[in-house]
């Protein structure tokens, strides 16, 4: 079997593994489908996570595929099994610092819950769907921190998967009034056919001007501002979160999602006068159920987050694909 590490920063490649072999308290699961996800490849720019000298950080953890083998203490599931792996609640945090990685024909699923590590999949329902579990509980755990209704303005910046399906969620939550900000026309495009009611280039339009026609205006203190309610950051800019803050009405709210590797300067000044909310969101505490309970109804949306698919084989040219403005999310099948 093989295994795809991160040796170094920039070096990543397919290794040769034996195959797992299962506990009394594990399963092993064959991997049909796995998402790269932008955290894979800030791993490996970053030459891996919890990586020891001379090491390596096995990755991949948005994963679907079949159990092949039951330890003995295991309950409530059996070899054939179709499952979701939620990477946030094994011990051994698959792809992400652990030993290991679902970019793999076979992975080692410790201390295996059914309803916790392991989550079952509708027979009916297409593995590559399945494996969007994770990437979509991201998304969902981002709005849900905004507590966006109906009703509300909602800006998100970045139009990547976790970007596209927060748009997703939003649009399924009864909320029409949603503008999707990227550098891409392709990633807008998805954005636009996912429900948003607008798009903005960055690269090309004046974000605030637009904002401001599409939203309206409304005041901070003594400033016109424009009528965004909820601004959610999914890319990660540079001064994108000052830029927000800087805009923002009265009573606005800030999520951000985005990974950001270095420390940002903001204005308190201005979030003095605009008392606004700025806060986080990481991973997906408690949606992983409800996504996969959700994904029957929404696949025909969700499948539309898959922008190019490879097969294992050609596993690193897909990391090459998801690297670029052109893709969404590149799934790897087995």
């Amino acid at each position: 079997m093989r295994i795809l590490n991160i040796h170094g920063a920039g070096d990543v490649r397919l290794d040769p593994r034996n195959a797992p072999s299962a506990g009394a308290n594990d399963v092993v699961v064959a991997i049909k489908a796995c998402g790269i996800c932008g955290s894979d490849l800030s791993y490996i720019r970053g030459g891996g996570i919890n990586r020891q000298e001379g090491g390596v950080t096995p990755i991949g953890h948005e994963a679907a595929g079949e159990i092949v083998s039951v330890g003995a203490a295991v309950a409530g599931v059996s070899i054939g099994q179709r499952v979701i792996i939620n990477p946030m609640m094994t011990p051994s945090n698959i792809g992400s610092g652990g030993p290991e990685g679902a970019f793999s024909e076979q992975v080692l699923v410790a201390e295996a819950r059914l309803g916790d590590s392991l989550l079952p999949i509708p027979d009916d329902l297409p593995y590559e769907i399945a494996a969007l579990a994770e990437p979509l509980a991201v998304a969902l755990h981002s709005v849900n921190r905004t507590q966006a209704k109906p009703g509300d303005k909602v800006a998100v910046f970045g139009c990547g998967p976790i970007g596209l399906g927060m748009v997703l969620w939003l649009i399924d939550r009864g909320i029409t009034d949603v503008v999707a900000i990227d550098l891409a026309d392709e990633r807008l495009a998805r954005a636009k056919a996912m429900g948003a009611r607008a798009t903005i280039n960055a690269g090309t339009e004046n974000v605030r001007q637009r904002l401001t026609e599409l939203h309206g205006t409304a005041t901070a203190l003594f400033l016109e501002q424009v009528g965004t309610d909820i601004f959610m950051d999914a890319a990660g800019g540079p001064n994108l979160v000052s830029d927000i803050i800087n805009m923002a009405k009265t009573n606005a709210r800030l999520v951000v999602t985005a990974a950001y590797s270095k420390p940002v300067e903001i204005s308190l000044g201005m979030m003095l006068i605009n008392e606004m909310t700025l806060t986080t969101a990481l991973g997906y505490p408690t949606e992983m159920p409800e996504v996969v309970a959700a994904l029957p109804r929404i696949r025909e949306t969700a499948q539309s987050l898959i922008s190019h698919r490879y097969a294992f084989n050609d596993v690193l040219e897909g990391f090459k694909m998801a690297g670029t403005p052109q893709s969404a999310k590149v799934m790897v099948e087995f």
